[in-house]
């Protein structure tokens, strides 16, 4: 944990503490907000240093226009912020059974004793490969484990339908 704060947290602790200078920054800049989210991409997913081994020109600047037209950059930070100055409750505990999984080049990749401590959990899932956006970079890795932790859970009474696919 150390050592990824050293090495990537710089943008946590801004959001934690600058927000507001920060964003305007990132809003009225057609250069800045572009190099903020492409270097979070970058870091946080499993593409090697290399964006297009996983990213299309067309999702990555789709990603900034989001932020772009609708000026949500700001908003996008208030989560680090309020969790730093206690703005928002914390979870203490998690009945419902709990999935999690960990790609390997995810932000943070907690061991299973840890999430056990906060979360009832159920599933526990290693991916091969696959970093903090999944739903995009691995899609089948998730959606697998996604049906098998709701097939580990699903009422014995419902029938089982298959589309054939």
């Amino acid at each position: 944990m150390a050592a990824w704060q050293t090495e990537e947290g710089g943008y946590q602790h801004q959001q934690s503490t600058r927000p507001l200078t920060l964003a305007p920054a990132l809003t009225d800049s057609p250069a800045g907000l572009p190099a903020w989210i492409m270097e979070k991409y970058r870091a946080w997913s499993d593409c090697g240093g290399d964006l297009s081994a996983r990213f299309s020109d067309d999702f990555l600047l789709t990603q900034v226009s989001l932020y772009w037209f609708t000026g949500t950059i700001s908003t996008s930070f208030r989560p680090s912020y309020e969790y730093a100055h206690d703005l928002t409750r914390r979870v203490r505990r998690v009945d419902v059974p709990t999935a999690l999984a960990l790609f390997p080049a995810d932000l943070s990749r907690p061991p299973r004793s840890w999430a056990e401590r906060t979360y009832h959990l159920t599933r526990y899932t290693r991916m091969p490969r696959g970093g903090h956006f999944a739903a995009h970079e691995e899609p089948g890795l998730l959606a697998d484990d996604i049906t098998e932790f709701f097939r580990d859970h699903r009422s014995p009474s419902l029938p089982v339908r298959n589309s054939g696919a």
